[in-house]
């Protein structure tokens, strides 16, 4: 995981979505045990505050589970749980964007030709 201070999100949000992302496709099984909130702020040098906020958010966002005394456990998902969350992030950050292109009067149909190109 790579975090910086020159990007333009905060660095919590973009451990987030970094986590978030392994989990979502599985790259991180459930049961998996993140490291400690001190011990992953030191080896990524970042302060304590941004990944607890981090860890607070994935756990907000039910992804992880804090066992008091032993960490933080990536959730276990019973089935099309892990497919409705990641539908819902997505259409969160979609839904803060259409806004700006649609300033530029573009239609849905010219929205997805333009997305079909960048992708």
């Amino acid at each position: 995981m790579a975090v910086s201070n020159n990007a333009e999100k905060p660095m919590y949000q973009q451990l987030f979505e970094q986590i978030s992302a392994q989990i979502l496709k599985g790259e991180l099984e459930s049961g998996y045990c993140l490291p400690p909130i001190r011990q992953a702020a030191h080896e990524m040098r970042v302060s304590v505050i941004t990944v607890k906020k981090a860890w607070e958010e994935l756990e907000r966002c039910g992804l992880i589970h804090s066992v008091p005394g032993k960490g933080c456990f990536v959730a276990d998902f019973p089935p099309g749980e892990m497919q409705r969350i990641r539908d819902e992030m997505i259409t969160k950050q979609m839904a803060g964007e259409v806004p700006y292109y649609k300033s530029f009067g573009l239609t849905l149909d010219e929205m997805i030709e333009l997305l079909k190109k960048v992708y």
